[in-house]
């Protein structure tokens, strides 16, 4: 990765140029998050879909839009939007977003992208010139951005290795439930592919190496058995190696009590070791030998690629929200025909995503077996 990949800063859409027209499928949690990202970005969510035709209504006014519509059909068949954001479960992503990209529709889709990676490349070959982009908003903190361009600023030295995580509890009891768990929903992997892809992502964005050979293990804690009787992983332990030669471990739990969203890596090199933590985004940690320092979000003294995510002066903190808000503002100017920001994920990181969870269902299925991660 070269100084100008990190740098390149997107034109400013015409202040101009029309409002984009949304619409979201899916008004739960996620839903209602994207549709305040659309709002914030200056667009106007026109349109929602419910899981059930008798939920329009409600789905409009879950999310705020103007209409809500039976199904998806009937919205592409009768709404004119320009972007569709998909937030339903898991194994609907592929038909809503298919659909969607043969009326001409521009799509922001939840990951995991796909249950299985031939659904995921089929959807990346669709999109053909439409703006197609997955929600990997840790990309997004400030932090992150002044952690990837000091990696490649060389401050590191020789990057060895990375330990990380992301623990959260919120299934940690044999009484919790949510669709996730039904596999027929949420696809065979669980805990890794709902937020494993994610510190995934962000490794493999902020280093700019790739995940080589893995070997996996993955537990079920609670027998939750839904559906067709599967039950989908709890927590995962992954070692890897990359493309570059570094060594890697990651575990990935939602049975870990008392921790709520704690996505974090520490990357050590010969030079330098940065650490970053998603509950503590404001600051970013820097150990070398002489000492460490913790470097805070401060728009004076940060990269200018972190700079331009900065929406608060310092002290003020930002959050999830505002990363999410910086992702849709980021789709919306590709949409209007910018140049493609700096970092935007795609499909094709969505397909990417998608098979670094496959490797690791087929590793654990074979006593963590040390195995290739596709291209």
């Amino acid at each position: 990765m070269s100084m100008a990949d990190v740098t390149a800063a997107p034109s400013e859409p015409d202040s101009e140029q029309r409002t984009l027209r949304v619409a979201v499928v899916g008004a739960g949690f996620m839903g209602q998050v994207h549709a305040e990202a659309a709002r914030r970005a200056g667009a106007s969510v026109v349109a929602a879909v419910a899981s059930r035709p008798e939920g329009a209504a409600a789905a409009a006014r879950a999310v705020g839009a103007e209409e809500g519509y039976p199904d998806l059909t009937t919205l592409l068949g009768d709404a004119e939007i320009d972007v569709l954001h998909v937030c339903t479960p898991n194994a609907s992503h592929v038909p809503t977003a298919a659909a969607a990209l043969a009326a001409g529709v521009h799509v922001v889709c939840e990951k995991p992208l796909a249950t299985n990676s031939a659904d995921a490349r089929t959807l990346v070959e669709a999109a053909g010139g439409r703006v197609a982009t997955v929600p990997f908003v840790y990309r997004f903190h400030p932090m992150v951005r002044e952690l990837r361009a000091r990696l490649a600023a060389g401050e590191a030295g020789v990057l060895a290795s990375v330990t990380g995580g992301y623990l959260q509890d919120w299934l940690s009891r044999p009484s919790d439930d949510d669709w996730r768990v039904d596999a027929a929903l949420g696809g065979p992997s669980r805990a890794f592919a709902d937020i494993g892809s994610h510190w995934c992502d962000l490794f493999e964005f902020v280093t700019g190496d790739r995940i080589a050979r893995l070997s996996a293990r993955t537990a079920v804690v609670h027998e939750r058995i839904r559906g067709d009787g599967r039950a989908t992983e709890d927590l995962a332990a992954v070692h890897f190696t990359t493309a570059a030669g570094m060594v890697g471990t990651l575990v990935v739990s939602q049975v870990a009590a008392g921790r709520k969203n704690r996505l974090h890596l520490e990357l050590s090199g010969t030079d330098a070791s940065f650490g970053f933590d998603q509950e503590d985004p404001e600051r970013l940690w820097v150990g070398r030998r002489e000492g460490g320092q913790t470097l805070l979000r401060d728009p004076a003294t940060l990269h200018p690629s972190a700079a331009r995510y900065v929406r608060l002066p310092a002290g003020h903190a930002q959050g999830y929200q505002d990363c999410f808000d910086a992702f849709v503002a980021d789709t919306y100017r590709a949409v209007r025909g910018a140049d493609v920001p700096d970092g935007l994920p795609t499909f094709a990181d969505g397909l990417r995503a998608v098979r670094i969870t496959e490797t690791v269902l087929a590793s654990a299925a074979t006593d963590g077996a040390w195995t290739e991660v596709p291209g």
